[in-house]
């Protein structure tokens, strides 16, 4: 897995698309390799990344993930197309993380870098 940390504003990028995040243990398994080896409190991850489970919400696998990184202090920007998703409760869940300080589901890296910046 290859990670880049911007040392301008300590955000780790996890550069992989293939499938990193699985289940939650995964999910939480990234978020520590981050906090500890690499000294980040944010993640920029490319959706590739993320097992489409993750996108289905009744799987509630989202809420989960979404969950513990908040409660940990982990902020979490996803990048990639999301207008294939035509699940109007996933819309909305996206309108709604992204009106947050959290969580951010945007187009690209530069979107990605500016919220988590601004929501510190």
């Amino acid at each position: 897995m290859k990670i880049d940390v911007n040392q301008k504003n300590g955000v780790a990028y996890v550069q992989e698309k293939s499938t990193i995040i699985s289940n939650v243990q995964s999910a939480l398994e990234l978020m520590a390799i981050i906090r500890y080896e690499y000294d980040c409190n944010a993640i920029m991850i490319h959706k590739e990344a993320i097992i489409e489970d993750f996108f289905d919400l009744s799987s509630r696998l989202a809420g989960e993930i979404v969950q513990k990184y908040v409660n940990y202090g982990m902020k979490l920007a996803i990048i990639g197309d999301f207008s294939a998703y035509t699940s109007k409760a996933l819309k909305d869940y996206i309108y709604e993380c992204n009106k947050g300080k959290d969580i951010f589901f945007v187009a690209n890296e530069e979107e990605a870098i500016s919220r988590i910046i601004n929501s510190f």
